[in-house]
């Protein structure tokens, strides 16, 4: 991934929000006919192995886990948030004219080896965990032991259960970093009147706190 030093995201903190606000991950593979992509909810443990370790499940029907191997080399996209960005709103582009469209987002990519696991206990742990997160914010979470045992054994023999061992963690926050402060602070402006409220957030999280004043009142 192409990334400017001024767009290069290298904070862990700011690498595992992503993450962890943005779990559908884009699971890269190689195939027979070139790269494949899977796209799967992760679950994030930062603190299972050096850089983390991420767990899912997939379908038994899909050949991936049969076709990568524990010990394949694989790569984890996390995309946050995006939006186009119009020079529109920028207020230097109604004096010089000399700004373009763009596009800011965050993006972190995880690369890691893949390892899966056939263990009906493995898949029962992870779907307990995956659904007491995601469930969390509704008014009465559905758990496991809503539907019948039978039910969910049925369901469970139908999954695989995969990880991926984190080995490096690649992130880009190309907020408009590269332009003046009036500038990125009217386009957060605007994607907050559009309903964009996470990455106006993030631009202005990406500014930083105004400079404090001295005791000559920061002049």
């Amino acid at each position: 991934m192409y990334t400017p030093a001024h767009f290069a995201l290298t904070d862990p903190a700011a690498l595992h929000r992503i993450i962890r606000a943005h779990p559908l991950g884009m699971l890269v593979t190689p195939g027979e006919l070139g790269m494949d992509a899977d796209h799967i909810p992760f679950e994030f443990d930062p603190a299972a192995g050096p850089l983390g370790t991420l767990s899912a499940h997939v379908a038994r029907a899909n050949p991936l886990w049969q076709r990568c191997p524990t010990g394949t080399p694989v790569m984890v996209v996390f995309r946050g948030a995006e939006a186009f960005i119009s020079p529109s709103w920028y207020p230097s582009k109604h004096e010089s004219h000399r700004q373009v469209p763009t596009w800011n987002y965050e993006v972190v990519h995880a690369h890691g080896t893949l390892s899966v696991h056939d263990d009906e206990r493995f898949v029962r742990g992870l779907v307990a965990r995956l659904t007491r997160q995601h469930e969390a914010a509704e008014t009465k979470p559905w758990k496991m032991s809503d539907s019948a045992p039978e039910f969910i054994d049925e369901m469970l023999r139908k999954i695989v259960g995969i990880q991926v061992s984190i080995s490096s963690l690649v992130g880009k926050s190309k907020l408009s970093q590269n332009k003046a402060l009036r500038d990125r602070q009217s386009a957060a402006e605007v994607l907050d009147q559009r309903g964009q409220t996470a990455l106006a957030q993030a631009m202005r999280d990406s500014i930083g706190p105004p400079p404090q004043p001295g005791p000559d009142g920061g002049r």
